[in-house]
């Protein structure tokens, strides 16, 4: 899945070896909520021996949305935990506080979900939270969210 956009340009997220680029939308011309807050994204982790990647419109706007202000409230109260719980099951990201600013990522990537699980697992603090944080409110003002859900 070598994407040259990768290698052209630093990625939009990057937390510990986790590294997310947004390529653009997935539907750049609608304006419905489901339908245009997809993004495509190409994301890669990787270990001491080993490196994964995973690409495509696997991204809604809204799941970023969330994390965003779960991270911001982890950073505030040095508590708690932010998720990026995506509907596809090819990203999911948990950052979880522990004691004294301590806090422990998560990462599941894959680029098959029927065949393969990749898991990596990273301890951090808290300094981390400001960067990230930083680059999701880029990557949401870059591309806000749009329409509304339709509550039923």
């Amino acid at each position: 899945m070598n994407n040259p956009e990768s290698e052209l340009r630093k990625a939009d997220l990057c937390i510990e070896t986790f590294e997310l680029w947004i390529l653009g939308h997935q539907f750049p011309s609608s304006e419905d909520y489901w339908d245009g807050n997809w993004l495509d994204v190409l994301a890669r982790c990787s270990g001491e021996s080993s490196m994964v990647e995973t690409g495509g419109s696997i991204l809604h706007l809204s799941e970023l949305q969330k994390f965003l202000n779960e991270s911001k409230q982890m950073y505030n109260t040095l508590s708690g935990k932010a998720h990026l719980d995506c509907m596809e099951p090819n990203i999911n990201l948990k950052i979880g506080m522990k004691n004294r600013g301590q806090c422990e990522l998560f990462v599941s990537i894959t680029p098959d979900h029927l065949y393969e699980k990749h898991s990596f697992i990273f301890d951090l603090d808290q300094t981390y939270l400001p960067p990230l944080i930083s680059s999701l409110e880029f990557i949401i003002n870059s591309y806000p969210l749009r329409g509304e859900v339709e509550r039923r």
